[in-house]
């Protein structure tokens, strides 16, 4: 790669960073006007709509090989949808902080998975650092978090909901890598958004039928936008392109950025308060992270 398309790569992927770690504070801020299913078959939906100009653009359908298709739908379905369907789920019942030092330990389950998938080795330093990560993540439950705020409270079941996001998009991330060699971004988004929507058509029809859509705000509509423009395509793409230039773990170290900016974000934005059991967790997480991807 030459020295001026390597350092736009690496200028792309702070800029990806940096939507991801506002992302979490638009989600809280979405929250509070759509209630979390109808907002992630919304979100779904209208990333879909965006990317379907840039998809018949670059005349994806002539080049497309008919029997990849159902593997651009399962890898979409799987790894774009039931992501943002965890994560939606998990910011509306647990912390900013809380999501964002579990979504840290991507790489983990991304070394987990490119080892089950026979492409990566784990050794012993790797599985010492596995296990002090996950020990970071039970510090976060063990030591009490007090004086929150209600909408910032963690709890078990949403910090779970968001280990499942972290799960699926590591699993996207090392089954997307052999895709792009064949795809692009845009014709991996395209069947990943619009196949989701299908998916989830009958579950986002059946929470419109009570919702006030006449009561949201402008504010809340331009949360959708950017929920469904910035994170959801156009950070997408960034991370399918880069991951045609590096390996998917040099790609996933990129979340170390993420913790930092979401959290200085949170506690401006939502008054979220950093407490010492997510610094000792926060902590631990990342010496399990770094050993890990040193071993």
């Amino acid at each position: 790669m030459k020295e001026g398309s390597h350092a736009l790569l690496y200028v792309l992927i702070v800029a990806m960073v940096m939507l991801w770690s506002a992302n979490y504070i638009v989600v809280k801020v979405a929250l509070r006007e759509f209630p979390p299913l109808l907002l992630c078959g919304l979100r779904v939906s209208v990333a879909g709509l965006f990317m379907m100009p840039a998809f018949l653009w670059q005349n994806g359908a002539a080049s497309l090989n008919k029997r990849d298709v159902p593997l651009l739908l399962y890898l979409g379905l799987f790894g774009m949808t039931l992501n943002q369907l965890f994560f939606l789920l998990g910011l509306s019942r647990t912390s900013v902080v809380h999501s964002v030092l579990i979504i840290s330990m991507t790489p983990i389950f991304v070394l987990l998975i490119a080892t089950l998938m026979k492409q990566e080795r784990i050794t012993a330093r790797k599985a010492a650092g596995m296990l002090i990560a996950l020990s970071g993540v039970a510090i976060l439950h063990a030591l009490p978090t007090p004086n929150v705020t209600p909408a910032a409270t963690p709890s078990l079941l949403g910090d779970l909901c968001i280990f499942g996001a972290a799960v699926t998009f590591s699993w996207f991330t090392v089954m997307g890598k052999s895709v792009t060699l064949r795809h692009s971004g845009i014709t991996v988004n395209t069947f990943g958004y619009v196949g989701g929507a299908l998916a989830l058509a009958p579950l986002t029809i059946y929470q419109s039928r009570n919702f006030a859509y006449s009561a949201v705000s402008a504010a809340g509509w331009t949360t959708l936008v950017y929920m469904a423009l910035f994170p959801s395509v156009i950070c997408y793409m960034i991370f399918y392109y880069a991951l045609t230039r590096i390996s998917a773990s040099r790609v996933s170290a990129f979340s170390y950025l993420q913790p930092l900016i979401t959290t200085l974000l949170a506690v401006i934005a939502l008054r979220e308060r950093v407490t010492l059991p997510m610094i000792a967790g926060g902590a631990v997480i990342f010496s399990g992270v770094y050993l890990a991807e040193r071993g």
